[in-house]
């Protein structure tokens, strides 16, 4: 099947160095039995973020494991990029669109769904990372490692905005819903997602709050079963999947998350 790509927000991007070097790691165990290997493309700039990168991984993937379990890859593979142009390229992006306010990708060269098999599994860091704040980019790693696990149990069309806000679920502290969120009571669509600027980040506010919204209401079971019913292979769309994980129908469901939204 053909390549396969889930990204994650940052706020504006930060302009690299002009002259990027391309160094590897030998692989660095952690505590778990995972192993990361990296790959910087910018010298300097990007060593040091992937020393941050090595540092954080331990509670990153603690937090993936804690919501999905320990069955996926063992070998994580890091690529920190230095330019627009390295970005695209590794991440399998469109080099000719926006993608400064991206922090990360988590993309797959190949992936055979029936098989539960990935190639070319890697987590890209955009040029951006480099600027970010301990506690972001470990925020940034949960998610896009989220991604990395769920990979083979997650359809090439499953719905992006609830895979998204799933893993953030998994990455994000829960912190206080905003007062005029409830002003937006629309399920998120991938197509808020695809927009650069603020509706981007907008859009992946409410899929975050949407999956909190499930898990506190239906358990993180229940979530975990809208996941596997609305993105896994052989999906259902939306309402079914709502049917079968919820036992409610999708009316119902936004009407609850209407009123979770403004309790």
């Amino acid at each position: 099947m053909a390549a396969s790509v889930l990204i994650a927000t940052l706020p504006a991007g930060h302009p690299p160095p002009a002259h990027p070097a391309v160094s590897a790691s030998v692989p660095a165990a952690h505590g778990d039995g995972r192993t990361i290997r990296s790959v910087s493309l910018g010298g300097a700039r990007t060593d040091a973020l992937l020393s941050r990168v090595d540092a954080d991984l331990g509670g990153a993937v603690a937090a993936v494991e804690r919501f999905w379990g320990t069955n996926w890859p063992r070998e994580i593979l890091v690529v920190a990029t230095d330019s627009d142009a390295q970005f695209a390229a590794q991440a399998h992006l469109d080099p000719h669109r926006q993608w400064s306010d991206i922090a990360a990708v988590a993309v797959a060269d190949e992936v055979d769904l029936p098989k539960r098999q990935a190639s070319g599994q890697r987590i890209v860091l955009a040029p951006g990372a480099s600027g970010m704040s301990d506690s972001a980019l470990r925020i940034v790693l949960a998610h896009e490692l989220f991604h990395l696990a769920a990979r083979t149990d997650t359809a090439l069309d499953a719905p992006r905005w609830l895979t998204e806000g799933v893993a953030d679920l998994v990455a994000r502290p829960p912190t206080p819903i905003p007062s005029g969120a409830a002003a937006n009571t629309a399920l998120p669509t991938d197509a808020e997602l695809d927009e650069p600027g603020p509706g981007r980040s907008a859009g992946y506010d409410r899929a975050w709050w949407f999956a909190r919204f499930v898990a506190d209401t239906y358990g993180v079971d229940g979530l975990r079963r809208l996941y596997a019913r609305a993105c896994g292979p052989g999906r259902a769309e939306l309402p079914e999947a709502v049917r079968q994980a919820l036992n409610t129908d999708l009316s119902e469901l936004q009407a609850r998350w209407a009123a979770w939204l403004n309790p």
